[in-house]
């Protein structure tokens, strides 16, 4: 199965500003970028963060636009959890606060079930917990802000399974993605877990399937995974697009972990 994806920013700075940007995806078959700044074409610089294709742009005063598209083939072997990615992932992080949460976490769920029903249970209850809504949250909202508060959108609801699941000594990590099926369209956040030792996907906002996500990068949360980052001056988001079309029939979103290439 081919999935296209594409999304379009623009972006107005008073003055000239390092960005690092994420849109492109892990593993395409053909993809653009282009990047047009004060009228003039930049050239982005490519490298790897944490695994991730981070693109650095120097972007000029006033207003620039960022074009991204790419084709993806589906299929690939799942992704082995290293003994790295154990000891990375299993530790609180900036909006995931596990160490908080162990006891209530604890007294939540049957830690004595095997690995991948232990993933679909947390990631349900935290279904069952939160209603979606969006611009119901802050950028720097925690994961205990989203359960206190019972609504967010799909970074407070990845957070919140996210926290739950290292409480309880999982492996976690969220991934931003294209979602094709997703609606409204945006980029989107979901979870992957360490199941037997392989990355397992579970969304619990169940608003797309997982077979048909594109990987765009991981991390720790979404301080890692910001579509884009400003170092050195400020700026305001204007127009933004994202699609994400797959060349058959979408399968039906699913709450079983699913291995995401």
């Amino acid at each position: 199965m081919r999935t296209d994806v594409a999304c379009t920013l623009t972006v107005s700075t008073p003055v000239s500003t390092r960005a690092l940007l994420q849109v492109a995806v892990a593993a395409p078959t053909t993809e653009e970028l282009t990047v047009v700044s004060a009228g003039t074409p930049r050239t982005a610089v490519e490298t790897q963060v944490h695994g991730a294709r981070v693109h650095e742009l120097q972007l000029a005063a006033g207003e620039t636009t960022i074009a991204y598209s790419a084709s993806v083939e589906s299929g690939g072997d799942p992704r082995a959890v290293t003994a790295a990615d154990r000891a990375e992932y299993v530790r609180p992080s900036r909006y995931c606060p596990s160490d908080q949460v162990e006891g209530y976490a604890a007294r939540e769920f049957d830690q004595d079930v095997e690995r991948g029903a232990l993933v679909q249970q947390v990631a349900q209850w935290v279904t069952d917990r939160l209603v979606y809504v969006a611009g119901a949250s802050r950028p720097v909202d925690t994961a205990i802000d989203t359960l206190l508060a019972g609504s967010g959108v799909c970074r407070d609801y990845t957070h919140l399974t996210v926290m739950l699941l290292r409480a309880l000594e999982v492996p976690a990590r969220l991934v931003a993605v294209y979602a094709p099926g997703l609606s409204p369209m945006d980029f989107h956040a979901v979870v992957e877990a360490d199941v037997d030792g392989v990355w397992r996907t579970v969304d619990p906002t169940r608003l797309a399937p997982t077979s048909s996500l594109v990987r765009i990068c991981h991390g720790r949360d979404a301080a890692d995974t910001a579509f884009l980052s400003l170092f050195g001056g400020r700026a305001t988001l204007g127009r933004m697009s994202v699609t994400a079309t797959v060349d058959g029939d979408l399968p039906a979103p699913s709450p079983v972990p699913f291995p995401l290439p």
